[in-house]
């Protein structure tokens, strides 16, 4: 009997997670074929189709394995707020997800590159799931920054947060892009203090703009 023959069934799952992580991250979903897939996981296409039966149930599990334990940690980071500022309520959503850019050896660091480039590939299908995976800890940091808010419109609102979570979708996925600006030090882009620092200060900029006499009309 082989080596691989006696490995443990959640170790062979696992392996063909990692793998995938890291090939969508850098050829895309629709650029990566099962076949590259098998060879970078060192399995066959039986112990994919066992362990997930299809390319989407695989995409599914992959998200799942990070977004959900993600989506707990925003939740009970929110829970655990006393001061519910517009500042402390980002720090809350931002925060576990840049921790994971400092994951380089677990995989937490292609996975959120990943993350990021999803929202600007055209998968509507995985833009869909991680909408429905998104939506009940969306609902509550909603309700928190109407909370923070109490003076904006609630349409200007979600347009705020639209922007907001494009901002840090767009900073997951462009990790690299700051070498590209003169004067920044390329090692920042994984430091999640940092960064949690720099974008809660811009985020929260953005919210508390002043409302535009058009905008206040229109609302």
């Amino acid at each position: 009997m082989s080596l691989r023959a006696v490995k443990p069934q959640h170790e062979t799952r696992t392996r063909i997670l990692d793998a995938a992580e890291e090939l969508f991250m850098q050829h895309g979903f629709e650029g990566t074929s099962m076949r590259l897939l098998t060879a970078k996981a060192g399995v066959n296409l039986a112990a994919v189709n066992y362990h997930f039966g299809s390319k989407d149930a695989l995409i599914e599990a992959l998200f799942r394995r990070r977004l959900d334990p993600m989506n707990e940690e925003r939740i009970a980071a929110l829970d655990r707020l006393e001061d519910f500022s517009a500042e402390n309520i980002i720090r809350a959503f931002i925060g576990p997800s840049l921790r994971l850019i400092e994951d380089a050896k677990g995989g937490g660091r292609n996975f959120i590159r990943l993350l990021g480039r999803t929202y600007t590939e055209p998968a509507k299908a995985v833009r869909a799931l991680i909408g429905q995976m998104y939506a009940p800890t969306m609902e509550r940091y909603k309700a928190a920054l109407e909370r923070a808010l109490p003076q904006m419109p609630r349409d200007e609102l979600v347009w705020r947060m639209h922007f907001m979570f494009g901002t840090l979708a767009y900073t997951l996925a462009a990790t690299d892009t700051v070498q590209l600006i003169a004067g920044c030090k390329p090692e920042d882009r994984h430091d999640a203090r940092l960064l949690e620092e720099r974008l809660t200060a811009f985020l929260a900029a953005g919210l508390h703009a002043p409302l535009k006499s058009s905008i206040k009309k229109a609302a």
